[in-house]
């Protein structure tokens, strides 16, 4: 249910500080990389190597958010995708502070922003790799590295229409198995609100009271009650910070009933398994309760909506009146969930690029959740992502330059334990490098 951030590749790849900013004024372009920039960089590989001690090259702030110990964990999580760091390859200066630092591992090259202090000793202020570049990576090796996690894996990386000729993924593991999905089934919602408006039942610009909150992820459940919202904003802030209460006043306006007829519209192979669809704030009652889900677990569809409708009754979109899960183990991600193949999610993000009105493309648009220079690859790149322990699924929908819709699908399940995201991230960046 946690929303991948915005910056989910480049932070989970390896890490930044709240001091990577625009350069300033003092920031001048300049063509050659000056002795301090040089040095800076090369202390840099030296901490990555263990040879310099981490307080001698990062300035205080960025040692407050990026701590020695993670530093050494991110690093160890990079190597296990891309081998062992081999040194510093080369820095491209961008100004009087900062360059483009890239650093060989032994199957990539990672590359991104370096931002040096402009006040002596000048210790890095801010590093961020925002992209991998694989040296001989193939999708035999990506196929054997999704293979060797724990749990359930499921993916799809090929053309987005399974009916044209000569459509032939890319890669497809299981992709018509069904898996627990998060946050990934707000498409559902959003399409089935886009499908409202093209039929002139809403607008875009339509105003609701936010008369109800759900927890966290997002930040409306702060906002206070009654705020008018249009549903333009609602929708944007569902998709990209996965706004838990956005979602739930969208759902709940929309009608249960609409938002599952959207997803048998898409063509879901198994919509038993996600009805009645749950609200977020439903799902998390439902986990948070274990007497009231087995309850709810031991009932048919009827008696399940039945208990739903008591439930708002009693709750009314309350949040204050569950007791919620903990979210630091998997709970009843095989039971209680949201589910769905990456063939599923075919249907729906299908029946989005479909649609006339491009409002609910640009809103999947906005946080794209890929290093730039993958973006600038593709002619559209639109993502929805969903996250809690033991559940991860990311999901692009990218056009290329020929007008051809694609689709990179994957999901993790483990009931048994919280997943390494960073793992899955990396092998999604890696997929995108390796399209033809």
């Amino acid at each position: 249910m946690l929303r991948l951030s915005l910056a989910l590749i480049l932070a989970a790849a390896l890490l930044c500080a709240p001091a990577l900013l625009p350069a300033p004024a003092w920031a001048q372009e300049v063509t050659a990389p000056s002795p301090i920039l040089q040095m800076r960089a090369e202390d840099v590989a030296g901490v990555m190597r263990q040879e310099r001690d981490a307080s001698d090259v990062f300035g205080p702030q960025f040692l407050a958010e990026v701590p020695p110990e993670q530093f050494a964990q991110i690093i160890t999580q990079v190597t296990a995708q891309f081998g062992d760091f081999i040194g510093l390859e080369r820095i491209e200066q961008t100004g009087t502070y900062s360059a483009t630092i890239y650093l060989r591992f032994e199957n990539a090259i990672g590359s991104g922003p370096l931002t040096l202090d402009p006040t002596p000793p000048n210790k890095v202020a801010g590093l961020i790799l925002s992209s991998f570049a694989p040296i001989d990576d193939d999708l035999a090796k990506v196929r054997a590295d999704l293979a060797a996690l724990p749990g359930s894996v499921s993916a799809y990386f090929g053309l987005l229409d399974r009916d044209s000729p000569g459509a032939v993924p890319a890669l497809a593991i299981d992709p018509y198995a069904p898996m627990a999905v998060g946050s990934t089934f707000k498409l559902y919602v959003l399409s089935a609100l886009a499908r409202s408006i093209a039929s002139g039942e809403r607008s875009w610009g339509d105003v609701m009271p936010l008369d109800r909150r759900s927890f966290p992820s997002g930040k409306m459940h702060l906002w206070p009650e009654g705020s008018p919202v249009t549903l333009h904003t609602l929708a944007m802030q569902m998709v990209t910070i996965s706004d838990n209460t956005a979602t739930d006043v969208l759902f709940h306006m929309l009608g249960r009933e609409a938002v599952e007829a959207e997803m048998r519209a898409s063509g879901h192979a198994t919509p038993e398994m996600m009805t009645p669809m749950l609200s977020t704030l439903e799902l998390f009652a439902l986990k948070g309760s274990p007497g009231n889900r087995r309850k709810y677990l031991a009932t048919d569809e009827a008696g399940k909506r039945f208990i739903l409708a008591d439930f708002e009754d009693d709750v009314g979109g309350n949040p204050d009146e569950i007791t919620p899960p903990r979210f630091s183990q998997p709970t009843a991600i095989d039971t209680i969930e949201w589910f769905a193949s990456t063939r599923d999610l075919a249907g729906i993000m299908a029946r989005l690029v479909a649609l006339d009105d491009p409002t609910a493309r640009q809103i999947l648009a906005v946080a794209p959740v890929m290093p730039p220079s993958l973006v600038d690859d593709w002619a559209y790149v639109g993502y929805k992502g969903g996250s809690e322990p033991g559940v991860l699924n990311l999901t692009w929908v990218l056009q290329d330059r020929n007008g051809e819709w694609h689709l990179l699908s994957l999901s993790w399940n483990d009931p048994d334990a919280p997943l390494d995201h960073s793992k899955m991230e990396l092998i999604a960046q890696r997929l995108v490098r390796l399209a033809p």
